[in-house]
């Protein structure tokens, strides 16, 4: 794909049993230490969120960069500890892209643009934490206008998933977000970045190839 026509942003969202069932992504791509994380993991159906979420981000890479799935796949490194293997993703190579995924109780979603970026999904069905937990970790002015709604338990978990793609892109003034229903998977989603969203299927035709 030729950087003129690259979107600015590139989202994804798609259920774990979509991915695994994908024919261009399989557990092969990832690198050692992926694997060995994975084989720490006990509960069979969060090992499944964990894999699918980090094929899929290489999924959402290859169709933004045009490499290959093999060539895409995230790096982490944690500046407080100064080690490899947990912290924020990123994408050895490509410096000026921002990476981010997110798992969830067979959710994933994944996205790679320009600059920070964050995604975060949850099931439509589930209920933010309580208000008290709430208070610490959304803005004020927001929480109020929420809870004062019609449906104020769907307008918390739509604060919720936007405070956390807002948190995963740093937190930095400028951000701009996009928040949508996925009513097919029975998702709720929300990327932040610093434009605009092109949102794609995990069965669009060439996914995980050059678009």
């Amino acid at each position: 794909m030729p950087p003129r026509d690259r979107p600015p942003l590139l989202a994804v969202v798609a259920t774990t049993r979509e991915v695994l069932d994908h024919p261009a992504l399989d557990e092969g791509l990832l690198a050692p230490w992926e694997r060995r994380r994975l084989d720490r993991i006990r509960v069979p159906g969060r090992r499944d969120d964990v894999l699918a979420a980090r094929l899929l981000v290489r999924m959402c890479a290859a169709r933004f960069t045009g490499l290959p799935p093999e060539a895409t796949g995230p790096e982490q490194y944690c500046p407080a500890c100064r080690r490899y293997g947990h912290g924020r993703p990123y994408l050895s190579g490509h410096p000026e892209l921002g990476v981010s995924l997110s798992h969830a109780d067979g959710l994933v979603a994944a996205a790679v643009g320009p600059g920070p970026v964050g995604v975060d999904v949850e099931p439509a069905a589930r209920r933010p934490g309580p208000l008290p937990v709430l208070r610490r970790l959304l803005p004020a002015a927001e929480l109020r206008e929420a809870v004062a709604g019609p449906d104020p338990e769907a307008a918390l978990l739509r604060l919720w998933v936007r405070g956390e793609a807002r948190f995963k892109a740093g937190g930095r003034e400028g951000l701009r977000f996009l928040e949508w229903t996925d009513r097919d998977r029975a998702a709720v989603a929300a990327v932040a970045g610093t434009g605009p969203v092109t949102v794609i299927a995990c069965g669009d035709p060439g996914s995980g190839r050059p678009a």
